[in-house]
């Protein structure tokens, strides 16, 4: 007979007693999602997947991408190389030199045309400071002179310019051969070896003692001057000098100078000269306030500050302007994540039915968005310095890459990947797995 205690195992259904178990039935194990390492792998693949599931779709977005992040790398790379060759150019001249140029003029209504415009420099004013500035090495008038030079059926245009002696000192010109001219007057001339290359080496002959003709004026050849080098901002040994005054009487007939340039004695002295060849010009000129100086000085290391600063900021203005084919590059992404997110959706409801969780489709949609970007970077990186590549050879400048400006656009194209993938992708997680699986 059972006691009331073991009755308690029984139970009375329908006047039947059933036997309850005493045991709990085995739980079932937990299914166990992947890990947070193990998710990002699968998000990764699922990505690449719907990426090579539609190649020229997936190419044709990233072409913005492409052209953004090229540009901006040929643009930095063809703005450092200018800067390093005025740099290399401007180190190669004299550091003393102080240049003096005419100011702007004066036109009607109080408009002002551009620096060098007027007519204000004179060959007295270049002796003035000659004989009453201290601590003055050189001085030299500059008189620009148009035409061609001739030597026998050979021509060429080249810069003609009238100078004293002493310029020599001033632009720091050594010679190949010969010697510099050693007058203000007279026949002879110094050719550069741009005018050398064109001239004479097609002939094969020397140019000492040959007679060249600039407009109707017959010239003797003294001298050829080292080489300098040139860059895209222009060519220092495409020049010819002749004496100043044969220039001023027998070419030009003008009796203003294009420019005055000087040589200080030592470098702590260019600021003490630049100052005093303004006060004497400005005495000269009646010109009682600064402010209304008809001319302009400047030294060497003010030419090299306002170069670069004026490639700086073109350089800002154009990576600017490529930039905005990143933006548009990142309207393109979500363009097409949008349409993928559409195209998928019951892709999408059966992951969350099986157990997705919306921060994995979050991921796995991000992450399509931030290797459409990064495929673009890269191959925004090889066109661009492909680009700039070919630049430095049609140009014959140096190479320069910067591996800041590389990776900074690389990151920008990763940041507008995730900025206009963002949406998207919460757009996919926010789906209804329900409502997903019913769309066709």
């Amino acid at each position: 007979m059972k006691t009331p205690d073991s009755k308690s195992a029984l139970e009375v259904a329908n006047g039947q007693e059933k036997r309850l178990p005493t045991t709990p039935p085995p739980m079932r194990a937990k299914q166990r999602r992947p890990g947070g390492f193990a998710s990002f792998y699968q998000n990764c693949q699922s990505a690449l997947q719907a990426v090579r599931a539609n190649k020229m779709r997936s190419l044709l977005t990233s072409l913005g991408i492409i052209i953004g992040v090229g540009a901006v790398i040929v643009i930095i790379s063809i703005s450092e190389a200018s800067t390093a060759s005025i740099s290399n150019r401007l180190s190669t001249l004299n550091p003393t030199e102080i240049v003096v140029r005419p100011g702007s003029l004066s036109a009607g209504g109080g408009v002002r045309q551009g620096g060098g415009s007027a007519r204000t420099l004179t060959q007295a004013d270049a002796d003035a400071i000659a004989s009453q500035v201290p601590n003055v090495a050189a001085v030299s008038p500059v008189l620009n002179v148009n035409g061609q030079v001739v030597y026998q059926n050979q021509n060429w245009s080249s810069t003609i310019q009238g100078v004293y002696p002493d310029y020599q000192q001033i632009g720091s010109w050594q010679m190949q051969e010969g010697s510099f001219i050693s007058s203000q007057q007279g026949n002879d001339a110094v050719i550069g070896q741009t005018v050398l290359t064109n001239l004479f080496t097609p002939l094969g002959v020397d140019p000492l003692g040959k007679q060249i003709r600039i407009g109707s004026v017959t010239f003797t050849v003294v001298g050829v001057l080292d080489a300098k080098g040139g860059s895209s901002f222009g060519n220092a040994d495409d020049v010819v000098y002749i004496p100043f005054t044969t220039a001023q009487q027998q070419l030009s007939g003008n009796t203003f100078v294009n420019s005055i340039d000087i040589t200080a004695s030592d470098t702590s002295q260019v600021t003490n000269v630049q100052t005093a060849v303004q006060a004497l010009l400005e005495q000269r000129h009646n010109i009682s306030n600064s402010q209304d100086d008809d001319f302009t000085i400047q030294n060497q290391q003010q030419v090299l500050s306002t170069v670069q600063g004026t490639t700086q900021t073109l350089t800002v203005l154009l990576v600017g302007v490529a930039s905005i084919s990143l933006i548009v590059g990142g309207i393109g992404i979500m363009n097409i994540m949008l349409v993928s997110v559409t195209e998928r959706t019951r892709e999408i409801g059966i992951r969350m039915a099986i157990g997705a969780r919306p921060r994995d489709v979050l991921t796995q949609f991000l992450i399509e968005a931030m290797m459409l970007s990064g495929m673009g970077g890269i191959a925004g990186i090889l066109l661009g310095i492909a680009g700039a590549l070919i630049f430095a050879m049609l140009s014959q400048t140096s190479f320069v890459l910067s591996p800041i400006a590389v990776l900074l656009a690389f990151c920008f194209a990763g940041a507008v990947g995730v900025v206009f993938g963002y949406y998207p992708a919460r757009r996919a997680a926010g789906l209804d797995p329900i409502v997903a699986l019913r769309t066709e």
